[in-house]
């Protein structure tokens, strides 16, 4: 009872510092209630392990046939599981050659690609690329062993290239290749499967299994399909018409909008074989640059990405949206937390986490495909993280962000910086936003001297799905549990709404005052339904449609226009980025704004549209003031949640299965 009555005390002076009743202070401090569900019983522990099982058969499932599978190259073909590959090189007309293709490479002597399509299995891929005044596109279509790579070069290009078509094997597996002048054997060691492969073009000339091609006119390499080059020309042109005539019939005016989310999230999926595992993280270009090995290449995944992108999957592709939300969840720390980065190096982030938006997403898959095993697989993970947060991270009850210390488990560089600053910052996933210019960083608590608007708000929202999942999978204790801890929280939040000004701001724990430094983080609140009618109303009314601050030709940036660090234009100092969007449109189906969710999805997509069009690009984050993607080298060209300001339009016209928030 002693302790007992200290806690109480303790909760009620956080109460008394933030207008909370010392009842409902109580009641929310037993936040992990001790019950016969936190220990699994047989019939939990038979159901985890046939999810777990159930899984891996989805994953072996996924790694089948003809795909770019390599992180290394979009234009290496891959046939999955035995990891044989159809490698294209390109040799200019003064003989250099270059055998790295990857889309938004910004390197000086990079070739640049334009991609126009690229189905999640493979039946239809279409590329162009541009190299020392070669032009030329490369299409794939393939089913089951057949592929057919055709290669047209475009009406100006630059004579004298050749293109070098090489069967290999990669990633170390047990394969052969046998090569004759203008064909192939390739396949397993143990003559399991054969494929055979001839090349219809103008071959020059052959170096062991390298075959070289002349560019100058249409190349076909055809896998175990023996055909002309207008026969194979013919297999892509049906595969391209089924392809994107099934797509524009059922996505209508909102094609473009799927196209390009669709495209971004088909070339940045891939294997990678240190985990054996299908999944897509935020472009090749992170992946392969970053933490690569020459042997398997590399992946990195970040926290909020991977589970946005497997919502962006769940409008049509249940297995990628299952791969990823599994594979970032499953990545938690020893501590308990999902990690702001896992790297294919082993380094996980283990001293943050990032924005807790897992539950979200895991509801919206699930809430699309009803298939209970995928809940009861991420539960656990997800429930442990829930808990994480308030344990590690809440200080005056509400949370902020922090950076934990831990013992290095891979000494990766990045390991020696933890308990940081820093740290913290990038918890908030907004790594550089001036919401936290000249906050202070407590390295005994571990935490940003300031509570959290966004972060409180998003935690409240995952305790709302969370217990929705809970109480999906009969756990009707840690359901209560979730909802006790959401409003908690939720009520804790009035702490942060400033009644002068119409609108929430983040709030200092050292002396209580607001930052009045804002971002699109603020408007989080309505996600958590912590305002009232008539605050949302001003909310959105004085803030978001205020083009002083928010609104404009392009929407929203993530700091206001009237912020002096707006003209910084520099990563989350004044543009425009896909989560932020995404997240305040959630917040808006809350509550009744009608038109302008509808003038806000409109904007959204316009923005994406612009630079998909036209370049097929689809950028990390945006210009505000131009809608420009590629005006700073700190844009990814091809970062998978630039989609989701289209995915935001397929939401508004009823182009997905997306439960409306009640």
């Amino acid at each position: 009872m002693h302790q007992l009555n200290n806690r109480k005390l303790w909760v009620g002076n956080i109460a008394s510092s933030i207008g909370l009743s010392m009842s409902m202070a109580i009641l929310l401090s037993i936040s992990q209630p001790t019950s016969a569900q936190d220990i699994e019983t047989p019939s939990r522990e038979t159901a985890i392990k046939q999810a777990k099982e159930q899984y891996l058969s989805l994953q072996r499932q996924l790694a089948q046939g003809w795909n770019t599978w390599d992180v290394r190259s979009v234009l290496t073909h891959v046939y999955m599981p035995y990891a044989f590959a159809i490698d294209l090189n390109l040799v200019d007309s003064q003989g250099k050659r270059i055998n790295r293709f990857l889309i938004g490479d910004r390197g000086a002597d990079a070739p640049r690609l334009k991609p126009y399509s690229h189905s999640y299995d493979g039946y239809y891929t279409k590329i162009a690329v541009t190299w020392h005044g070669h032009h030329f596109t490369v299409e794939t279509a393939s089913e089951g062993t057949k592929n057919i790579i055709l290669i047209t070069p475009a009406n100006d290009n630059k004579p004298g290239a050749q293109m070098v078509v090489h069967p290999k094997t990669i990633w170390m597996r047990g394969n052969i290749v046998d090569s004759q002048d203008g064909s192939f054997v390739i396949g397993p060691k143990d003559k399991s499967l054969q494929v055979s492969g001839h090349i219809v073009g103008n071959l020059s000339r052959r170096n062991r299994h390298e075959q070289f091609v002349s560019l100058d006119a249409p190349i076909a390499i055809c896998c175990d399909a023996d055909m002309s080059l207008e026969q194979a020309q013919s297999v892509i042109k049906k595969h391209a018409l089924q392809f994107v005539q099934e797509k524009k019939a059922l996505y209508d005016k909102d094609y473009d909008c799927y196209n390009g989310m669709q495209t971004v999230l088909g070339w940045d999926t891939f294997y990678d074989p240190s985990i054996r595992k299908v999944i897509s993280p935020v472009s090749r270009i992170w992946s392969s640059q970053w933490f690569a090995s020459s042997d398997y290449g590399g992946f990195t995944l970040f926290c909020w990405d991977t589970y946005f992108a497997a919502m962006m999957f769940a409008v049509d592709n249940k297995a990628l949206a299952y791969a990823n939300a599994t594979e970032i969840t499953k990545a938690i720390t020893e501590a308990g937390f999902v990690p702001n980065c896992y790297y294919s190096n082993g380094f996980k982030s283990r001293d943050r986490s990032q924005p807790p938006v897992g539950s979200l997403a895991v509801w919206t898959i699930y809430n699309t495909y009803k298939e209970k095993w995928f809940l009861e697989l991420l539960y656990n993970e997800l429930l442990t993280w829930n808990r994480w947060w308030d344990k590690n991270r809440q200080d005056q009850g509400l949370l902020c962000q922090g950076s934990s210390p831990y013992e290095k488990v891979t000494y990766f560089r990045n390991e020696y910086d933890n308990n940081t600053r820093y740290g913290a910052i990038l918890e908030s996933g907004l790594d550089n936003s001036p919401m936290y210019d000249g906050v202070t960083f407590d390295s005994q608590k571990h935490l940003l001297e300031q509570n959290d608007v966004g972060i409180t708000s998003l935690y409240v929202m995952d305790c709302e799905y969370l217990a929705k999942i809970a109480d999906e999978i009969g756990r009707k204790a840690d359901a209560q549990e979730l909802r006790n801890r959401g409003d908690a929280y939720r009520n804790r939040m009035s702490a942060f709404w400033d009644e002068k000004d119409g609108f929430y701001y983040n709030r200092s724990t050292r002396n209580g005052q607001f930052n009045k430094r804002t971002s699109p983080t603020c408007f989080y609140p309505l996600l958590a339904k912590a305002p009232t009618s008539k605050q949302a109303k001003r909310m959105v009314k004085e803030h978001l449609l205020n083009k002083d601050e928010y609104w404009g030709k392009y929407i929203i940036p993530a700091t206001p226009r009237n912020d002096k660090s707006f003209n910084d234009n520099e990563y989350w100092r004044g543009r425009i980025w896909g989560p932020l969007n995404f997240l305040v449109y959630m917040g808006l189906r809350n509550y009744d704004f009608p038109q302008v969710r509808k003038e806000f999805a409109e904007k959204s997509k316009h923005l994406f549209l612009q630079s998909w069009l036209k370049d097929g690009y689809v950028f990390e984050n945006y210009n505000a003031t131009t809608g420009q993607g590629d005006d700073t080298l700190r844009s990814d060209k091809f970062y998978h949640w630039g989609a989701l300001l289209g995915y935001i339009s397929l939401i508004e016209n009823g182009k997905t299965n997306l439960e409306k928030s009640k």
